[in-house]
């Protein structure tokens, strides 16, 4: 199953988005509150352009 972006509204009036898994578990979250939808849409696509270059690096 793929993973899916979902835009909604909060409580306070902004909007987020997460990356949910197939399988229903929340993978990512937007972090931030954006004051408009297409504002949460910019934020989904820097990830997508951004992730698939991103380097691993292990913190433990």
């Amino acid at each position: 199953m793929a993973a899916t972006f979902k835009v909604y509204e909060d409580r306070a009036g902004e909007y987020r988005w997460r990356l949910r898994h197939g399988n229903g578990n929340i993978i990512e979250g937007s972090g931030e509150g954006y004051s408009s939808k297409p504002g949460a849409e910019d934020g989904i696509q820097s990830v997508k352009e951004n992730a698939t270059a991103a380097p691993f690096q292990d913190a433990t």
